[in-house]
């Protein structure tokens, strides 16, 4: 009889038996794959230069990185000519500013120490009742390097060794006028000793000011050499990127003419325009420049440089003049054959022949030969009155030598002062030319900064907006 029960299960299947624990629930079976993860992350970089491999597959990414590269370039060759031409604008302002007057200055320094010095031994020989103009003379000289000394303190923009040099003129400068005047009253009261207290003020004057304005006048020379070659250096960079940007400008609308055949993109050909003024504005200017900076330094500098020493050369040898007679023997040279002073007046006028001789070759004009040739003629003229003083002190005829040196007509004084006066209207010549020429250079680079940089982005409005007009013909 048939069972109540429900009909039978089905049958198992068998699983053969795993070695180890039993797979739980959920458990993947031996030997299946892993399930997917997550990509990996890529970086910036990365996605970066995938998404212009990708671009660069078409044209219009291609164009699109091209206007970029082009806009790029055009700016960046802007801006480098902005702050290259900057840069050699300010020095060559400070070359005519304050360089090259702080230079002059210095030399305006020593000149008025130096013959503050000589009017000083002048004042000494006329005697207890020193000439007024004599006095006079000296009493300007120290007020002007005085003035001249604060005024380069001021301007020496922190050089370290001008303000040491600085320091030591206005340390030194108040022992100086004391000695004189300590001269000055043994003079009066007929005292050997002032003869003594002029040597002394002397040997001061020669050892320790005149060689701190040396120092000083050298270092702004110096300054003067540094700003002059800064404000003519070749902007290479601003060159080389114009030269680059331009090309690139070149190609591209060549690539567009082979492409499209069509001869003329303007926004390109606006950019070109704007690139090509640039670069051309920036040689001339800069050539322009150059040119009147070395014409300054040639035909200007050098010939104050050569004009100051004669300048100084002639008064160092006037004073040693005046001091031959002060001395009077009491000073040997190092060997002990001969007057010190001398000897130093004839070093001087050596100096100053060839001073002299080297100006003239530099004068590039009548105006500047003039002056010197008269410098030349007075200073032959000075040699021939001083060996006759000298003949008449060593005949023992001390009035007839003193009245020689310090006298009025004829006297070696007259020629001293005719030395000096043309050296100064040379001076002020070559002055003159070296700041017209320097000034002319400066000139040329006025307005290349701003230009530059509107002229950039003009070229870079001009290149995207090309290759934009392009682009508009893909959509």
């Amino acid at each position: 009889m048939p069972s109540a029960a429900g009909p039978p299960a089905p049958p198992v299947p068998h699983v053969p038996a795993q070695h180890g624990a039993a797979p739980g629930p959920g458990s993947r079976l031996s030997g299946s794959a892993p399930p997917p993860g997550p990509p990996a992350r890529r970086s910036a970089w990365a996605e970066t230069s995938s998404r212009l491999r990708a671009a660069a597959t078409t044209e219009p990414g291609r164009l699109r990185i091209i206007g970029a590269v082009l806009a790029v370039l055009v700016l960046a060759f802007g801006a480098v000519t902005a702050v290259e031409i900057t840069g050699r604008s300010a020095s060559a302002d400070a070359v005519v500013d304050r360089s090259q007057p702080l230079s002059a200055d210095a030399a305006s320094i020593y000149r008025s120490l130096a013959d503050a010095d000589t009017a000083a031994a002048s004042g000494f020989l006329a005697g207890a009742q020193e000439p007024a103009v004599v006095r006079e003379r000296y009493r300007e000289d120290i007020a002007g390097a005085s003035r001249l000394l604060v005024k380069a303190a001021a301007n020496t923009d922190g050089s370290t060794d001008s303000r040491r040099s600085i320091t030591a003129l206005n340390e030194q400068l108040p022992r100086y006028t004391g000695l004189v005047e300590r001269a000055r009253a043994g003079n009066r009261q007929g005292l050997p000793l002032g003869g003594a207290y002029l040597r002394y003020a002397n040997e001061l004057m020669t050892t320790e000011l005149l060689p701190a304005a040396q120092k000083l006048y050298d270092e702004e020379t110096a300054r003067l050499d540094e700003d002059h070659g800064g404000a003519r250096a070749w902007p290479l960079m601003s060159l080389g990127l114009g030269v680059l940007a331009l090309g690139a400008l070149v190609w591209a609308q060549r690539r567009d003419y082979r492409r499209t055949n069509r001869a003329f993109n303007p926004g390109l050909l606006a950019a070109t325009a704007a690139c090509t003024v640039t670069l051309l504005w920036l040689g001339a200017g800069h050539a322009l420049a150059r040119a009147g900076l070395d014409e300054a330094r040639a035909e200007g500098q050098q010939s104050l440089t050569v004009l100051n020493d004669a300048r100084i050369s002639s008064l160092k040898a006037r004073a040693n003049e005046n001091l031959t007679l002060v001395a009077r023997g009491a000073v040997l040279t190092e060997d002990g054959k001969g007057d010190k002073y001398e000897a130093d007046y004839a070093s001087g006028m050596s100096r100053l022949t060839a001073s002299l001789g080297r100006a003239g070759q530099l004068a590039g004009d009548g105006a500047g030969r003039t002056p010197v040739a008269q410098a030349v003629s007075a200073a032959s003229e000075w040699r021939s009155r001083h060996q006759q003083a000298g003949e008449s002190d060593r005949a023992g005829d001390y009035d007839g030598a003193l009245a020689k040196v310090i006298g009025g007509e004829g006297s070696t004084g007259q020629c001293f002062d005719r030395v000096d006066a043309a050296l100064e209207r040379a001076l002020a010549h070559e002055q003159a030319e070296f700041t017209e020429a320097a000034e002319g250079g400066r000139g040329a680079l006025a307005g290349l900064p701003a230009g530059a940089a509107v002229l950039a982005v003009v070229g870079a409005a001009g290149a995207v907006l090309g290759i934009g007009r392009r682009l508009s013909e893909y959509r």
